[in-house]
């Protein structure tokens, strides 16, 4: 059962991402705020949203956001949408068992993300100068691989630093609650991107898993088996 102060816990969490990223950021007091989001977002579980996890084949979709998915197929990730403004969006995340949401980006935008049951794989890249033509290969640093469990804390990713990150679910389903601020917004500048990692040449006494290490990223279109549908969302009103 929901903890008693549950209906009002992801209602604080929306009032602190507006106050957090009311602004240009960084800013005055950006950091004291960004430190209380996580705070909060970190105290959220997956019964105060109401949602219940689910056995390996069951994420319904509502529909599917890519053009050219199988009519009647059931989406390999489905999102709840629970609220947006200009200066922030939230909802949830469902991957079923097995699911990646594949390598992407977050231009010019701050993101959270904490996991409500399951397990994730996060893995977390930075773009490294020069800026390279779509196509064209171009250096990153793959700074992380990390298990997220819902006793993890917040992922955290800012416009410069984590931004590019892949996330596959785990030994079964799992969900996540994510924030990005500012929105995606394709006509400002804010649209995804997808790129797909391409290890960079080692020399003979290099650790292949040593982290961080430069690697080769190319973009690529939507991959045709990953989409993204929808289902409402079930847990309290938010009004940001």
């Amino acid at each position: 059962m929901p903890r008693d102060n549950m209906a009002s816990l992801i209602q604080r969490v929306a009032k602190q991402a507006r106050i957090t990223f009311r602004g240009p950021a960084p800013g005055p007091g950006f950091g004291e705020n960004l430190h209380r989001l996580q705070q909060l977002l970190n105290e959220v579980r997956a019964e105060d949203l109401h949602l219940v996890p689910r056995g390996p084949a069951a994420v319904p979709g509502a529909g599917c956001s890519r053009a050219g998915a199988v009519a009647g197929a059931v989406p390999p990730v489905s999102y709840m949408h629970i609220c947006e403004t200009e200066s922030f969006s939230m909802g949830v995340f469902l991957l079923r068992s097995g699911a990646c949401i594949p390598l992407h980006d977050h231009p010019g935008m701050n993101g959270m993300l904490k996991v409500l049951y399951g397990s994730l794989r996060v893995a977390c890249l930075d773009p490294l100068p020069p800026a390279a033509p779509p196509g064209a290969r171009r250096r990153a640093l793959l700074r992380s691989r990390q298990l997220c469990t819902p006793a993890s804390p917040p992922c955290l990713l800012s416009p410069h630093t984590d931004n590019l990150h892949q996330i596959d679910a785990v030994d079964g389903p799992a969900a996540f609650l994510d924030i990005l601020a500012p929105p995606y917004d394709p006509e400002n500048g804010r649209d995804c991107h997808y790129y797909r990692l391409l290890e960079a040449p080692a020399g003979p006494a290099a650790d292949p898993h040593a982290l961080p290490r430069e690697v080769w990223l190319v973009e690529t279109p939507q991959a045709a088996d990953f989409w993204c549908g929808g289902e409402p969302y079930p847990g309290p009103k938010v009004s940001p």
